[in-house]
């Protein structure tokens, strides 16, 4: 079920009563979420209501073909589930480009044409500076200010027992009260390399792997959802971790 990496020595914990589900890059599969969504439905069923968190690691848009409707899912369940969500580097770079379209052509490359398809607009393969603007000012009018709401209010970490979630990782050597978003939003090789103890075990996605990858440190559940079909959701309660 895990990658090959060592098993934690001293097992994190939560604390008593609440059970978490993690869940990773979604990245437009609004399809998978829904699976998701209906298996720690089943699980609820048959364990009880614990106080059960949902918590997302960011990436909810990009490269998929459905970001519009992965927004309308998470918001939908937050209203009746206790949701915690966090920005990744996707939605951060979406919050710059609605600033600034110049920022258009990168956020091609990131997947954003397909954003802006499920939203209904119709961009050209090669869009040129005055498409790029118009794209962004019709994106800002046809995104409804609840959506506006969701990507205003993502947080960039969440604590709760043993356990720190966040969307890429963390600067190795500074103290999570400490790190800076751009590296809980966007580092991969100093956290990834690391096998230090960060203080708490470290739950991320951001770069994709074939299968959950559990370190002694930290494990990543982005499983690359968008290109291989498969959205991983951890669940975590007291010292117990598993992963579909």
């Amino acid at each position: 079920m895990f990658g090959s990496g060592q098993q934690p020595k001293a097992k994190p914990r939560l604390p008593d009563g609440i059970r978490i589900y993690a869940v990773g890059d979604v990245h437009g599969r609004a399809d998978l979420l829904q699976s998701v969504f209906a298996a720690v439905d089943l699980h609820l069923s048959r364990t009880g209501r614990a106080r059960a968190l949902h918590v997302f690691l960011g990436d909810y848009i990009d490269r998929g073909p459905a970001s519009r409707q992965t927004i309308d899912l998470l918001i939908e369940r937050s209203r009746s589930h206790e949701s915690i969500f966090l920005k990744g580097n996707h939605e951060a770079f979406l919050l710059e480009l609605l600033q600034d379209p110049r920022q258009m052509e990168t956020w091609k490359e990131f997947g954003g044409l397909q954003t802006l398809m499920s939203y209904g607009l119709a961009p050209s393969l090669k869009p040129d500076r005055n498409e790029q603007a118009e794209l962004v000012r019709s994106l800002r009018s046809v995104m409804p200010e609840q959506h506006h709401r969701f990507l205003g209010t993502l947080r960039p970490s969440f604590s709760c027992g043993d356990f720190f979630f966040v969307h890429a990782g963390i600067r190795p050597g500074v103290p999570l009260q400490q790190q800076r978003e751009e590296d809980l939003l966007w580092i991969r090789d100093e956290f990834l390399d690391s096998e230090q103890d960060f203080g708490k075990y470290i739950v991320h996605g951001h770069t994709p792997v074939a299968k959950p990858d559990l370190r002694a440190n930290r494990i990543n559940i982005d499983t690359g959802a968008y290109a291989t079909g498969v959205l991983t959701l951890l669940t975590i309660e007291g010292d117990r971790i598993s992963a579909i």
